[in-house]
C-alpha cells in the first residue's frame, strides 16, 4: 500500500505542475521541468504501481509468495530516495545529484527484483509470463545504469553519441523494456480475471516476450549508434505487442461467466480498451519517427508519441488493472479480519462507481487534449488537459480510500 500511496501523490505532483505553469511545459520537451513531471510519471507512478502490484497480483495471480520483510521497506526506502532526489535535482538543474539518486532508486528496485527472483522459480506459472517478469527486471537494470550514466554525463561530458540519442535509448529500455514488458506479462494471468475470460497458455506467450526483447535490445544500441536500422527493431518491438493484443482478442472469444456484482460498463475493461487504442496510436507514430527524416515536425510528433506510450498505454492500464486489483485485496484483508466469518461486502461493490466512470471520462478527454497540446504548442489546451488529468487522480485517490476501509475495517461481534 506504501507504494501505491506514493504512486497516487506523485502522479498528482505531475499533472499539478503542469496544471498550474502550462506554459512552461509548452515548447521543445526537452528541458528540466518537464524531465522532471515526466519522471513523476514514469518512476513515481508506473513503476512504483508496478512494485507494489507484485505484492497483491503475487498471491491473487500469479501463485507468487511475496510476504512484506524489513528488506523490502528498505527497498521502498531507497526507490522513494531516488525519486525525490531525481525530481528535485532535474528541478533546480543539479545533475551529479540526480545521478546520485537514479542510482538509489534503481538499487531499490533491484532488490525488489532479487525477492522475486528468489520466489519465481516456484511460482506455478506459465515459463513465458515468467520470463516475461525475469526480462523485466534485466530491463530495468540496464535502463536505471544508463540513465544513472546519462545523469553523471550532464555534469562530466564523458559519454560517446549526441545526448537526446542517449536519452532516447535510454527512455525506450525503461519504457518497452521493463514497464511494457512487466505490464505485458502480468496481463496475460491479471485480464482473464477482470474481463472475465480463459486463461491463455502456450507457447504462443512466449511470441511478446520474445519480440519485444529482441526489438528493444535492438532500439537501445541502434538508437545510441544513431543507426538507420532502428525502424527494424521499432517494427520488432510493435510485432511483439501485436502478438500480446492478439492474445486479448483471444481472450475476448473465449468468455467466463461474470462474478455476481460485476456491473457493466466494466471501468478497468474501459480503461484497458483505451490503453490499447493509445498503444496502437504510439507505436504508429514511433515507427513514423524511425523514417521520417528530423525536423520540427518530428518533434512535435515525438511529444504526441510520448503522450500516448506513456499517459495513454502505460499509465492508464495502471489505473484500469488498479481498480480491479485493490478491492480483490480489501476483500481478502477484510475477510482474515473476520476470520473468514460472516458475510463480506461484494468487491465489486466497494468502489464509487460513478466516480470511476467520471475518472475514465476525463483520461479519455485528458490524454489526447495534452498530446494536442504539447504537439502543437496550445498552452490553453495543455492546461485544460492536465486540470483534467489532475482531477482524474484526486477523485480516483478518494475511490481508492474508500475501498481500502473495507480492508481495514474491525468486524464487530454479536
Amino acid at each position: 500500500m506504501l507504494y501505491f500511496g506514493a504512486a497516487h501523490l506523485a502522479l498528482a505532483l505531475a499533472f499539478g505542475a503542469v496544471a498550474a505553469d502550462p506554459r512552461a511545459f509548452s515548447g521543445f520537451f526537452y528541458h528540466p521541468r518537464m524531465l522532471a513531471a515526466v519522471h513523476l510519471v514514469t518512476l513515481g507512478w508506473i513503476s512504483s504501481s508496478i512494485l507494489g502490484a507484485l505484492y497483491l497480483v503475487g498471491p491473487i495471480a500469479l501463485r507468487l509468495s511475496l510476504p512484506a520483510r524489513r528488506v523490502d521497506y528498505f527497498a521502498f526506502g531507497l526507490v522513494m530516495t531516488g525519486i525525490i532526489g531525481m525530481v528535485a535535482h532535474f528541478w533546480i538543474e543539479d545533475y551529479p545529484g540526480m545521478g546520485w539518486s537514479a542510482a538509489t532508486a534503481g538499487a531499490g528496485i533491484m532488490v525488489v527484483g532479487g525477492q522475486v527472483a528468489w520466489r519465481l522459480p516456484q511460482a506455478k506459472l506459465p515459463a513465458a509470463v515468467s520470463a516475461h517478469i525475469a526480462l523485466a527486471f534485466l530491463n530495468v537494470f540496464g535502463a536505471a545504469t544508463m540513465g544513472t550514466l546519462v545523469g553523471f554525463d550532464k555534469a562530466y561530458h564523458f559519454l560517446p553519441g549526441y545526448v537526446l540519442t542517449n536519452v532516447f535509448a535510454h527512455a525506450h529500455l525503461a519504457a518497452i523494456g521493463w514497464a511494457s514488458m512487466m505490464v505485458v506479462g502480468v496481463a496475460y494471468r491479471l485480464l482473464p480475471m477482470v474481463l472475465p475470460s480463459e486463461m491463455p497458455s502456450g507457447p504462443r506467450l512466449w511470441a511478446s516476450a520474445v519480440a519485444l526483447q529482441v526489438g528493444v535490445s535492438g532500439l537501445f544500441v541502434t538508437l545510441l549508434l544513431r543507426h538507420r536500422s532502428v525502424w527494424v527493431f521499432a517494427l520488432i518491438v510493435v510485432t511483439g505487442f501485436g502478438a500480446f493484443l492478439s492474445q486479448v482478442l483471444w481472450m475476448l472469444r473465449r468468455p467466463r461467466p461474470k462474478p455476481p456484482g460485476l456491473r457493466t460498463p466494466d471501468p478497468a475493461v474501459l480503461h484497458a480498451a483505451a490503453s490499447a487504442a493509445s498503444l496502437a496510436i504510439a507505436s504508429a507514430l514511433g515507427l513514423y519517427l524511425t523514417i521520417a527524416a528530423p525536423s520540427s515536425f518530428t518533434l512535435r510528433i515525438a511529444a504526441a508519441y510520448g503522450v500516448f506510450g506513456l499517459l495513454g498505454f502505460l499509465a492508464q492500464m495502471v489505473v484500469g488493472m488498479e481498480g480491479r486489483l485493490l478491492p480483490l485485496f480489501a476483500w481478502y484483508w477484510a475477510s482474515a479480519n473476520s476470520d473468514y466469518k460472516g458475510p463480506m461486502p461484494s468487491p465489486h461493490n466497494m468502489a464509487w462507481r460513478k466516480g470511476q466512470l467520471l475518472v475514465f471520462a476525463l483520461w479519455l478527454f485528458g490524454v489526447p487534449a495534452l498530446a494536442g497540446g504539447l504537439a502543437f504548442d496550445a498552452v490553453p489546451l495543455i492546461g485544460a488537459a492536465a486540470w483534467c488529468l489532475l482531477t482524474a487522480t484526486v477523485l480516483d485517490s478518494l475511490n481508492v480510500g474508500r475501498i481500502l476501509r473495507h480492508a481495514f475495517r474491525t468486524p464487530h461481534h454479536g
